[in-house]
């Protein structure tokens, strides 16, 4: 390749089952083709080996590998490849972990090794969990970069000290170096390293061929040597270097200045600013078009009353990187950068419509089935989170937009709390006025991080309101401060503000804003489930209906069908 003033490699990957029924490993890299990416985030290579003994070793590994590469090209530009690269293992390994412990059996789980390199500007950096490895071949020198996290039982057994999955966090071991000029990278699993010496290895991996043709040579050497495990490798060769070390992409991003308020017909970064959006003391959005393609897209900035909180800066940052994780059709989705950012701000879909706040001021008493589907896109936006272990933690009408066909898209990734990563867990500041503490769970702003509970209980919050235009506690709670005053509060019936609700519907909802974890639902899939199938155990007589007869004539038909449906199974179960 032609030398250039840019990274540039020689880059291959090859698995085989080998002797084994099933392959368990897992390997990839990604060169990315824009350059900005190629200067911000790198090269990756990587490998993973599914513990043979585990159940889902092949599940664990190619999502090891999947996410890693997927959510790494994600993260924020600010941050270094260390901070990247540890959150996004950390997360992957809860996830892991948490699916490891779906059986009984603690030895069966989901469980893999981990050995990535990432390549950026002149240094190399690696991290690792486990027994597979990572070696730089320099001027005919052989170099394992890793060690192997195994431990010995004696008599030449031993087993694995270290994986991904193993517990619910993880030690990573992590180092960088400075690359040179034709320096050979490879990664393996133990079915390359474990049936080959230190010879054969430099041998082929300094061949005088393609690095496609290398990692091929590398395997089919190994099985031939005897290897009875699954045989994989990524390898690597730099071709050419940067003239000079680049500034740390992320700290000169870090520095970059805060954006001064943005007025009508200013032009940032090639995008026209067309008007204000919403402002708040923490953070404005606007309206802006890019002026080489015509697409509006709406612009976050970051207020610059935080101009000197790290903290604040830190946490907006990482606004961007959750809400690129997310996809769904039910969440606003974030606007990859196609340009170099001279300011702080990320960019996101421009949603045309009003807040779920507004809306329901327009549409009193909605209809049932206008109201059903409102709850379930919101529903669904949650799953787009619980799915990626993330909390939203802030769901309330005013982050919730409804467009004219009423389609919903949650938003604001402000409060967002993701699991694995080590935050330490701050609840929301109780306001003491009608927004963020109404929706929120109480044990939450109390300093219990609820997680898929907390967002059921705003779930079920807005779902009470969207049907009764009132809050199931009344607008007492906004004034409550501590466990006590809460304990005083009462459910209100929704049977009250819409007598036209069936009684089993009304439980549905009291049991998903309940106080008490264990009375709660834990899921949210089971309170939508009793929100559209009555709950056998809620399943009474309501004398309260008596108005809006096409409103009551739907309540009226779903519950005498599923009273029906009841009244069948029973049957059936007594004659058999």
């Amino acid at each position: 390749m032609p030398k250039t003033n840019q990274l540039q490699v020689d880059i291959a990957s090859h698995s085989i089952q080998g002797l084994k029924d099933n392959n368990e490993d897992a390997v990839g890299f990604l060169v990315p083709e824009e350059l900005t990416a190629l200067e911000g985030k790198g090269i990756v290579l990587a490998v993973a080996d599914g513990v043979s003994s585990a159940e889902a070793g092949k599940e664990a590994s190619d999502t090891a590998i999947t996410r890693f590469l997927s959510d790494y090209y994600q993260t924020p530009d600010t941050w270094s490849v260390k901070h990247a690269g540890q959150k996004i293992l950390s997360s992957i390994n809860l996830t892991l972990f948490k699916r490891s412990h779906e059986f009984a059996n603690e030895e069966k789980g989901y469980l893999t090794t981990f050995t990535a390199l990432v390549l950026k500007s002149r240094i190399a950096h690696f991290f690792h969990a486990g027994d597979s490895r990572a070696y730089l071949l320099r001027g005919g020198e052989l170099k394992q970069l890793t060690r192997d996290h195994v431990a010995s039982i004696g008599s030449g057994r031993s087993f694995l000290a270290r994986a991904m999955g193993m517990d619910n966090s993880i030690q990573i071991d992590y180092s960088q170096f400075t690359l040179e000029a034709d320096d050979i990278l490879l990664v393996t699993s133990d079915g390359i390293h474990d049936f080959l010496s230190t010879d054969k290895l430099i041998e082929l991996m300094s061949a005088k061929e393609p690095c496609k043709a290398r990692i091929e040579s590398l395997v089919q050497a190994a099985f031939d040597n005897g290897s009875d495990d699954n045989i994989s490798g990524s390898l690597c060769q730099i071709a050419s270097l940067p003239n000079e070390s680049l500034d740390d992409y992320n700290s000169k991003l870090t520095r970059l200045p805060f954006p001064p308020p943005l007025d009508e017909g200013v032009k940032l970064d090639g995008y026209k600013v067309l008007k204000e959006l919403f402002a708040s003391s923490r953070s404005q959005l606007y309206l802006v078009e890019d002026m080489e393609t015509g697409e509006q897209v709406a612009m976050k900035t970051p207020s610059i009353n935080f101009e000197e909180d790290t903290g604040y800066i830190d946490r907006f940052i990482q606004e961007e990187w959750i809400g690129k994780r997310i996809n769904s059709d039910h969440v606003v989705k974030i606007i990859k950068q196609q340009r170099p950012r001279t300011c702080l701000y990320y960019l996101m879909e421009y949603v045309q419509g009003v807040s779920l706040e507004k809306w329901m001021k327009r549409n009193h008493f909605p209809k049932p089935k206008v109201a059903f589907s409102l709850v379930e896109q919101i529903a669904k936006g949650l799953a787009a989170f619980h799915k990626m272990e993330t909390i939203h933690q802030d769901l309330k009408p005013g982050n919730i937009l409804v467009d004219e066909n009423n389609h919903v898209k949650v938003v604001d990734f402000g409060s967002v709390f993701v699991a694995g990563l080590a935050e330490v867990f701050i609840p929301l500041e109780h306001e003491g006025v009608l927004g963020t503490a109404t929706y929120s769970d109480p044990k939450y702003l109390l300093g219990k991080n609820t997680g898929v509970q907390g967002d059921l209980y705003a779930l079920a919050t807005i779902t009470y309101e969207i049907f009764t235009g009132k809050l199931p506690y009344g607008d007492k709670i906004e004034e409550c401060q501590t466990a006590f005053e809460y304990d005083r509060l009462r459910y209100i019936s929704a049977t009250e503000a819409n007598p036209i609700i069936p009684m089993w519907f009304d439980r549905t909802l009291e049991r998903g804003v309940s106080f008490d974890l264990e009375r709660r639902y834990t899921n949210i899939p089971e309170f939508i489930n009793d929100l559209k199938k009555p709950n056998p155990t809620y399943l009474l007589d309501d004398p309260k209906v008596t108005k809006n007869k096409s409103q009551v004539l739907f309540w009226q038909l779903l519950s005498g069908f599923w009273i029906l449906m009841l009244v069948l199974v029973v049957a059936l179960f007594t004659q058999g």
